[in-house]
């Protein structure tokens, strides 16, 4: 019997048999689906929030150089609170300027607004659309339906207004979350090593893309203004500060701060200035966004082009508009969380990730000397994350 008893013991322990990969793979897919619906419901209040992370990101730096400098935590988070609100108000200052010069400078193209207009008729009379097939057309149009479509546009000072006050909360409140984070990274680094790992690549990766194309953008406009100016375009500073917020919009931001001043230009000079305007752009977008900032960028963001372009368009269907701007940020958050922290789903670098380093597999539970790899690692981690000495950073998550 105690044979007997000895044989049934393991099966009795044995843990219960796992899913099918496929049924694994379905459930989680499944899961994700219905998490990134309920996401697309709140990005009002989701899209805010995570901007407000990401702007906490950029500056937490000097917020841990300032707690080293033996400035009270309180203060190094309102330092930090402040910094963000003054890159807040120079990016809407910004975009108001551009916005007035704008509006200034329009009122005195109406003549020519109409002389291209009616070139454009006579052009499309050639191809077979008479003005009576275009009134036609006009005509199926209802003034209504028209109201109705322009009626959010004079909604979105209140949307902007909304979502700033939304941002500036979320700040205040993720900067006092900050003044315990060496506390909390030191836990999470000696329990789970392999996921502060993760969250640590993810937090050094967007500070490096925001970095990386804060830089870039500032070379792509000044460049573009050199060019505008050479071309005789107006307002070529506006055009230069459109190209340089615009960059923050992976793929087709160029697009989005071409088209203006390639119209102004037409309106000004005629076809031949639109054509040197929209090849200078292209050939200076090409030159330094396609061929010297991936460069840089893919060691930040860690993405495939293919996978940073359906990033944007799958961020912008749950966030919105801001999903365009937040796109890479959230990827390298979904990578950090469902890819970087497991171990056995790193496999996955090898199709997504930009450098196949990435997915290099940390030391695993139950290899040999792969518990203290671990732990060590954890060390590691707790001193990259704080910033602190590692016997300081262990005294404080004790």
């Amino acid at each position: 019997m105690s044979a007997a008893g000895a044989g049934a013991s393991p099966s009795a322990t044995a843990p219960p048999p796992a899913l099918p990969r496929f049924a694994t793979v379905t459930l989680g897919l499944a899961g994700l689906a219905v998490v990134m619906v309920v996401f697309r419901q709140l990005q009002d209040i989701v899209a805010p929030v995570f901007l407000a992370l990401n702007l906490v990101i950029i500056v937490h730096p000097l917020q841990a150089l300032l707690v080293r400098a033996k400035v009270p935590r309180f203060l190094a988070a309102m330092a930090t609170v402040l910094i963000v609100l003054v890159v807040l108000a120079a990016f809407f200052a910004l975009a108001a300027w551009s916005i007035a010069e704008l509006v200034l400078i329009m009122p005195g193209y109406a003549g020519e607004v109409v002389a291209i207009v009616q070139d454009t008729g006579q052009w499309l009379e050639t191809l077979g659309l008479t003005p009576g097939v275009l009134q036609q057309q006009l005509a199926a149009l209802d003034a209504s339906r028209v109201i109705s479509t322009l009626a959010p546009l004079f909604s979105n000072a209140t949307l902007v207004l909304t979502l700033l006050v939304t941002v500036v909360m979320a700040v205040f409140f993720v900067a006092l979350d900050t003044m315990s984070f060496p506390q909390r990274l030191a836990s999470l680094g000696r329990e789970r090593p392999g996921f502060a790992e993760a969250m640590t690549s993810f937090a050094a990766g967007v500070r490096r893309y925001w970095v990386v194309a804060t830089v870039f953008g500032l070379i792509v406009a000044v460049l573009d203004v050199v060019a505008l100016e050479v071309i005789g375009v107006p307002l070529a500073l506006v055009w230069g500060v459109l190209a340089f917020l615009t960059n923050y919009i992976p793929n087709v931001g160029f697009v989005i701060g071409l088209v203006p001043p390639a119209l102004l230009a037409l309106v000004d000079q005629g076809w031949a200035a639109a054509v040197w305007v929209v090849v200078a752009y292209c050939v200076l977008n090409f030159v330094i966004q396609s061929i010297i900032q991936p460069k840089f960028t893919g060691e930040s963001v860690g993405v495939t082009p293919l996978v940073s372009f359906l990033s944007l368009l799958f961020w912008y269907w749950v966030l919105g508009w801001l999903g365009a701007l937040l796109a890479l940020p959230a990827t390298l958050l979904i990578k950090a969380l469902l890819v970087d922290a497991d171990p056995r789903a790193r496999w996955i670098n090898s199709l997504i990730a930009s450098d196949l380093r990435t997915g290099a597999s940390l030391p695993v539970a139950g290899v040999p000397g792969g518990g203290r790899r671990e732990a060590r690692r954890g060390r590691e981690i707790v001193v990259a994350l704080d910033g602190t000495p590692e016997g300081e950073g262990t005294r404080m998550g004790a």
